[in-house]
């Protein structure tokens, strides 16, 4: 995948151009066996406790010393639940959930990423879930980890990811009433120039381009 925009591009030393740096990214693919570390522990775990596993679970990915499991969107809740409460998994904490939108893969161009801690056994993994942005419904996991409340209203504010269940889904960064999404990556830089003594800095959809 081919990556442009402002920031990012390794092999520059500037970091203030408009569009103009580019930079490729290589997705990981499905690991193998063996995982390493304690990552084969909590799978297997996983999948003794959870008979849906092979339907639920799309791939697992072992990339720079994480673990992320990818995870059906209509599967989320179940899986959740079980790994906070299954004993040899206990995953008691979800520390919030961030969105990423990949406007490339169609039909999977929202993501969202759960990081989960286990205070039980100390051990840390990852739930990614991918929905399609003509229909960004995912189930909300505050039944299950209250604390993500306000976590899954700002992904929804940023990203427009509806989490179906939630308690209060509303903005919590932007006004009620702003249109849009600021974080994905569709949505318009726009801006106001700043002025500062007497200096006017341009928003950033107007500074120069670097071609």
């Amino acid at each position: 995948m081919t990556q442009q925009g402002m920031f990012g591009a390794p092999g520059s030393g500037d970091t203030s151009g408009y569009g103009g740096l580019v930079h490729s990214n290589v997705t990981p693919g499905s690991s193998s066996r063996p995982f390493g570390s304690y990552f084969d522990d909590v799978v297997d775990s996983l999948e003794r406790a959870y008979p849906a596993f092979s339907d639920a679970i799309e791939k697992i990915v072992i990339d720079r010393g994480e673990l992320t499991m990818h995870i059906r969107a209509s599967r989320l809740q179940e899986v959740a639940k079980i790994l906070r409460d299954e004993a040899s998994l206990r995953f008691e904490m979800c520390l919030g959930v961030s969105g990423a939108h990949y406007p490339a893969e169609t039909g999977r161009e929202l993501h969202a990423i759960f990081p989960l801690l286990s205070l039980t056994h100390n051990r840390r993994i990852r739930l990614e879930v991918s929905i399609p942005d003509a229909n960004p419904h995912l189930p909300s996991v505050v039944s299950i980890w209250a604390g993500n409340n306000w976590h899954e209203r700002e992904t929804f504010d940023m990203f427009g990811i509806i989490f179906d269940g939630h308690p209060g889904l509303t903005r919590i960064l932007m006004p009620d009433d702003w249109a849009g999404h600021t974080q994905r990556k569709d949505y318009a830089l726009g801006g106001i120039p700043v002025e500062y003594k007497g200096a006017t800095v341009p928003p950033p959809s107007e500074r120069r381009a670097y071609r």
